[in-house]
């Protein structure tokens, strides 16, 4: 489950990546075509594993993961060959990240004399649109030729067909509704703009505390017509941040009108576009988030613990989050009858503090 980090060379990409995952990556390289994707994974930060961690004082605390690859950035004047590059390694992602600049800094050069952040999305989301016609088109002409048509072939037409009809429009993927034999019928098929995309917006220290910056209207309506989350962050700043003890954090945060960490937003709505979500098991010796897809059943859930678990499943202690923190302790939960006993069926929901089971 990897979260691609694209956009145009220096707007900070690699240096939001580092932030993100601790990692030293080189940053301020202009035209990346020479190097290798950067792969790391961030923590995501939850109240409720810390909460839970004061109650328990386990020996160990554990946040879920997400994993980032920081995508060379696309040079517009790099050439086919370049371009193929950027879309196969945007290929591999599950979800995307695409960081714009909104900051003017000429320590640090930049492809255009101009900032504007609204000509960098649409330059980035053309290429990948035109990447997704050019494969609704080729197979559309191959479903032209085939004399003799599989049944599931109608289902890939009517889907493809909507597909081209939504990219004649510049419009991604992801805004198409399909019906599920379509969505069956087309799996196979890697298209880019129907992968969850959220934008980061880098800035600087007085756009930060102002909320806007350049064409920020724009980029808000973008963001809205693209059904994609918007964070916006100060890379220099969280550079600052992030070097500092808690003390001084705070104040400087404080100063700065602050109340929450870029880093925090990105990494939990990036978790969200996933479309992930957290169970939790508490006790001495660790607690921890679990991450999960929407929908996962309580066999599965424990899969991810480990694999005797899952095939010994026997049943899942299941109680809510805010039903322990309102009964104080597990104990009192079960006298008030909060803690349950659910089936591998069970679909385990965010926040669930689970006990499994099981027998091997």
């Amino acid at each position: 489950m990897k979260i691609g980090i694209i956009g145009l060379p220096t707007v900070g990409k690699t240096t939001l990546f580092n932030l993100l995952t601790g990692a030293s990556a080189e940053t301020g390289v202009l035209f990346g075509e020479g190097r290798e994707v950067n792969l790391g994974k961030a923590p995501v930060p939850d109240p409720r594993i810390d909460k839970l961690s004061e109650i328990y004082q386990p020996k160990k605390m554990t946040y879920a993961t997400v994993e980032f690859s920081d995508i060379p950035g696309l040079n517009p004047t790099g050439g086919k060959e370049a371009n193929r590059k950027f879309l196969d390694q945007v290929q591999d992602a599950e979800a995307l990240v695409h960081v714009v600049r909104a900051f003017s800094d000429p320590a640090i050069p930049f492809i255009y004399e101009e900032i504007d952040p609204i000509r960098d999305l649409e330059q980035i989301h053309t290429e990948l649109l035109l990447a997704d016609l050019t494969l609704v088109e080729t197979r559309l002409e191959r479903i032209a030729k085939n004399k003799k048509p599989r049944p599931e072939e109608a289902f890939e037409k009517s889907a493809l067909e909507k597909y081209r009809a939504a990219l004649n429009e510049e419009r991604p993927l992801s805004t198409v509704e399909l019906t599920e034999q379509e969505k069956a019928a087309i799996y196979s098929l890697s298209f880019l703009t129907v992968k969850p995309l959220m934008i980061v917006v880098n800035t600087d220290e007085d756009a930060l505390a102002s909320g806007e910056f350049p064409k920020s209207a724009e980029v808000r309506a973008y963001a809205e017509a693209h059904q994609a989350p918007l964070v916006v962050v100060s890379a220099k700043i969280e550079a600052e941040i992030s070097a500092m003890d808690d003390e001084d954090r705070e104040v400087f945060m404080q100063e700065l009108g602050i109340t929450e960490s870029g880093l925090v937003k990105v990494t939990q709505a990036a978790y969200e576009r996933l479309g992930l979500i957290s169970f939790l098991t508490a006790g001495k010796d660790e607690v921890r988030a679990w991450p999960i897809r929407k929908g996962t059943n309580a066999r599965k859930g424990a899969g991810k613990i480990h694999s005797d678990i899952e095939r010994g499943f026997i049943r899942a202690e299941v109680v809510g989050y805010d039903d322990f923190i309102a009964a104080g302790s597990l104990e009192e939960a079960r006298k008030r009858g909060l803690v349950r006993l659910e089936p591998a069926d069970y679909i385990l929901q965010d926040g669930d503090i689970v006990n499994f089971r099981f027998n091997v």
